[in-house]
């Protein structure tokens, strides 16, 4: 089924995760005369798609379309928002829905700029979404109704999986988890490519062995229905390699600590960056 709108969707930064949503949509089968896509420095794969399918391109926010956005989702870097959202908010229509999905910046920090009673979702997705395997987690004000809602569902669903949290101060925590969490993968393949070199396993074999674990246990994760627990259960023999090694992991200090302690950083940091 095509993704079709209300109306039209303009696109304030195409990066990377801007771009990603861009081919997602197109992959849906949005009409591109639906999309406007504003960014003075647009990413060359996002530009390609741009003139491939003569999606209209403005280097600064437009001062009129020829109707209001039914939607403007907000893609730019949360140091920047501050010079770009006001001259979008000049633009909104009142049943204009806007969509943020800019790390640590709150519903209000838009309803600021907005007319009263604004439609407003705060969205963390995460990298992932490049290859359509990312999670979405929302949150909407008081003024988002149902079919809006779906609306976001719908176009963040065209990069991976969408959640929603009625509480935004649970947004915090989704950054640090999801939002950052790829990082965190990253480091375990990283780590464990490091450590099979220092077992004097060539480099090339160390990170091939390393990369294909580290994706390869994601994708079986992805694909069973057992816990994350279970599943560790099942590569654990009673005295082996795996139960050695995990006495390491899951000791005093071990990776469960660290990770708590490394979310409620992150955590901490996005309450910092709402300020």
């Amino acid at each position: 089924m095509a993704l079709d709108l209300p109306g039209p969707l303009l696109l304030a930064g195409a990066g990377k995760m801007g771009g990603a949503l861009l081919e997602g949509w197109l992959a849906r089968g949005i009409k591109p005369g639906q999309v406007v896509v504003q960014d003075p420095a647009p990413a060359e794969a996002v530009l390609a798609l741009v003139k491939q399918h003569g999606i209209a391109h403005h280097s600064q926010a437009p001062g009129t379309l020829a109707s209001a956005p039914a939607i403007i989702l907000v893609a730019v870097k949360p140091q920047v928002m501050d010079a770009v959202f006001p001259p979008l908010a000049k633009i909104a229509g009142p049943s204009t829905l806007v969509l943020s999905i800019a790390a640590g910046r709150t519903i209000a920090s838009f309803e600021k700029h907005l007319a009263p009673g604004a439609a407003v979702v705060r969205a963390m997705p995460n990298t992932p979404a490049s290859v359509g395997r990312g999670i979405t987690v929302c949150v909407a004000n008081a003024a988002v109704t149902a079919e809006q809602r779906r609306l976001c569902e719908e176009l963040m669903s065209a990069v991976g999986d969408v959640a929603w949290v009625e509480d935004e101060g649970l947004m915090d925590g989704v950054t640090a988890v999801s939002g950052s969490g790829p990082a965190y993968v990253f480091l375990l393949a990283e780590s464990l490519e490091k450590a099979a070199i220092a077992e004097g396993l060539e480099p090339a074999l160390a990170r091939r062995l390393a990369v294909a674990t580290v994706s390869g246990a994601g994708e079986l994760l992805h694909r069973s229905q057992a816990d994350p627990s279970l599943l560790r259960e099942n590569v654990t023999s009673p005295g082996g390699t795996t139960a050695a090694a995990l006495s390491i992991l899951m000791g005093a200090g071990g990776l469960e600590e660290l990770l708590k302690r490394a979310v409620a950083a992150g955590a901490g940091r996005s309450r910092e960056l709402a300020k």
